[in-house]
């Protein structure tokens, strides 16, 4: 029997990759999607890619008809899903946040990071972070998963087998990362308007990203202590894609690195790893739920470099929330997400 799909906040950058994927899902129904700015609007009128696929007027959210819903992603703004999730909960409805709201387990660090007052501290504790690769046995039991950051999702899985087997200085570690405009989202802003975004180059956020404790707080639980990186993020004048170069100190030389990630991840469905030598492009994840992997030893020395690639609004949010989805509801994980990047 298919399950029931509803989508809060389904007009944003993720929430139409969210209709994307779905629509080609053999297992779920798109029942009910939301946008309290444009509710009576056709979906495929706002995004005319999904002509054909998606038969659906925006509505105003509504408890009762998302509670009809097996399964809902709040593809919505910071502050939002806090206040619905335990509603859809009681009613047995799984829930999926792609927003922040459930991410960070400390609930004052989070109100510092994210300027409001937690409305719903007790549902922090149950989230699952869901990276499936570290995760996945917990998502497959979880009512409430927090879809990981774009950021902490390429950094994480660039440097998970380093930090578990703990092979290098984790108070030493440097997340060098770029992404593309479309991470800021679709609101208007001149930060990123293309003559402002284009042909240009730079750092933001150098003094504190909300995606740090985030980053943090993953590494440290894998690590069994804490783990501060630094962080800097960059805007690329380009639509999507996250490249992340990390930069650590090994403490154990002998260490073959390119089988250490081979092994890590060869049962993994989304996650490369390429041949030694090897930079990956974020071209060649556009648009898939693909994370590829480079790990570098620049001379031989103990300084290690990884070079990790995402899509941001695929594996960074939207696909890894398919992903997500379909371990909750019993689907093959990979179920409506094995397609190859776009090229050219």
């Amino acid at each position: 029997m298919s399950k029931k799909i509803g989508i809060v906040g389904a007009t944003g950058y993720t929430g139409v990759e969210l209709l994307r994927l779905l629509v080609n899902h053999p297992g779920v129904t798109l029942s009910y999607v939301t946008s309290r700015e444009n509710a009576g609007m056709r979906v495929d009128a706002m995004f005319p890619n999904l002509r054909g696929y998606v038969d659906l007027t925006f509505s105003t959210p509504s408890d009762e008809q998302l509670a009809e819903c097996d399964l809902v992603f709040f593809a919505t703004p910071n502050g939002v899903a806090m206040k619905s999730a335990q509603v859809l909960l009681d009613a047995g409805v799984k829930v999926i946040d792609l927003a922040a709201d459930f991410r960070i387990k400390d609930i004052a660090l989070w109100e510092k990071w994210y300027g409001m007052t937690h409305a719903s501290p007790d549902l922090v504790a149950e989230a699952v972070y869901g990276l499936p690769e570290l995760n996945r046995a917990a998502v497959q039991q979880a009512r409430l998963v927090a879809n990981p950051g774009c950021y902490p999702t390429a950094v994480t899985l660039g440097l998970l087998p380093l930090v578990e087997n703990k092979l290098i200085d984790l108070q030493g570690i440097i997340a060098d990362t770029k992404s593309g405009a479309s991470g800021a989202g679709r609101k208007a802003e001149v930060a990123t308007l293309l003559c402002e975004a284009g042909d240009s180059f730079k750092a933001y956020a150098v003094a504190g990203h909300r995606h740090q404790p985030e980053i943090a707080q993953t590494l440290s639980l894998m690590a069994g202590c804490p783990i501060n990186p630094t962080f800097v993020p960059h805007l690329l004048p380009m639509i999507r894609g996250i490249h992340a170069t990390l930069y650590a100190m090994l403490q154990e030389g002998s260490v073959d690195l390119q089988q250490l990630y081979q092994s890590r991840y060869a049962a993994e469905p989304f996650v490369d790893v390429m041949p030694a030598g090897s930079h990956p492009e974020t071209r060649s994840v556009r648009g898939a739920n693909f994370c590829r992997i480079a790990v570098h030893r620049p001379g031989n020395a103990e300084r290690v470099v990884v070079l990790s690639v995402i899509d941001n609004l695929v594996k960074g949010a939207a696909g890894q929330a398919v992903q997500n989805m379909n371990l909750m509801l019993g689907f093959a994980e990979d179920t409506a997400l094995r397609h190859p990047g776009l090229l050219p």
